[in-house]
């Protein structure tokens, strides 16, 4: 079984910045695409950005060119650098990964971190 942990989240200031990292824990596994999402107060949950396990990354236009995803492999852990926070980028944030189990690798799915609170006041 895998978890994923998040942390990093808190209270920042509009223009100021915030990291989050989340570390996938367990065994017997390997990791696809990693990725960061967003519910904001009374919203859908929204893809923020993505990294793939050669790197590549995806991110929302509304993130672009503000945050920067990354992966280090050898910690199974995903990060995401927020800068120039605005009140819009407020919401609950939740880790996501796909992964392979080493046991069965041809069948994939999808595991979801507990969220971390981000609030960016104006």
């Amino acid at each position: 079984q895998v978890q994923l942990v998040e942390s990093g989240g808190g209270l920042a200031q509009a223009g100021g910045s915030l990291r989050l990292s989340c570390a996938a824990s367990g065994s017997g596994f390997s990791i696809r695409t990693m990725g960061w999402y967003r519910q904001g107060p009374g919203k859908q949950r929204e893809s923020v950005a993505t990294v793939t396990s050669s790197g590549i990354a995806n991110y929302a236009d509304s993130v672009k060119g503000r945050f920067t995803i990354s992966r280090d492999n050898a910690k199974n852990t995903v990060y995401l650098q927020m800068d120039s926070l605005n009140p819009e980028d407020t919401a609950v944030y939740y880790c996501n990964a796909n992964i392979i189990a080493t046991a069965n690798p041809l069948v994939s799915k999808n595991y979801w971190g507990q969220g971390t609170q981000v609030t960016v006041s104006s």
